[in-house]
């Protein structure tokens, strides 16, 4: 099963608040809203992307944990994007500044800015030119760092501000450079 497009009529906009209701109301669906206002229904994953994301989840909230330089987010946190988007990244981090320049108010919807790096795993669900263009959607808003973990084709493509996408074939690891300092990602577990 793929993500569905629901199209809004032109003259029929949903407002941040609306959005966020409509998610409340609809909590067993994973929804998302590009910048044009066309809502997105997310599948749920299937057992084998679950067991991998969570392994990545893991080792980022690990590394965090022993750092405390920000925050780690998991699939479910939904993000407005300064182009008007909502998104959920499969995982996300967020530096501590910029989490905490928000309002506690701001902490408890959906918060108004894009994760300093993100992760998108191609489950079979995903349509992978769909996960690229949401992976340039985030650096064009402010990512600095993000990676597209692709399963089926045991590939990583590694999108960075201002640089050619770079694509690694079946990597044991990736390096969080200079977002993430000293956070290697093992991928034994992930692309095993």
């Amino acid at each position: 099963m793929n993500a569905l497009l629901l199209n809004i009529p032109p003259d029929l906009k949903l407002t941040d608040e609306q959005f966020y209701h409509l998610c409340l109301a609809n909590r067993d669906l994973r929804l998302e809203r590009t910048a044009q206002g066309e809502l997105i229904i997310m599948p749920p994953t299937g057992g084998e992307s679950g067991l991998r994301n969570a392994d990545l989840n893991f080792q980022l909230s690990l590394w965090n944990r022993q750092t405390q330089l920000g925050f780690v987010f998991d699939s479910s946190t939904a993000f407005k994007l300064p182009n008007g988007a909502d998104r959920s990244p499969d995982a996300a981090w967020i530096q501590r500044e910029q989490w905490e320049a928000l309002a506690p108010a701001q902490w408890a919807k959906f918060p108004p800015l894009c994760p300093d790096f993100v992760v998108e795993l191609c489950s079979p669900t995903d349509v992978l030119r769909n996960l690229r263009s949401k992976m340039e959607e985030y650096i064009a808003n402010g990512t600095r760092l993000g990676w597209l973990i692709d399963l089926q084709n045991q590939q990583v493509e590694i999108y960075r501000p201002r640089q050619d996408v770079e694509i690694l074939q079946a990597p044991k690891t990736l390096s969080g450079e200079d977002v993430l300092p000293e956070f290697v990602l093992d991928l034994n577990q992930i692309l095993a």
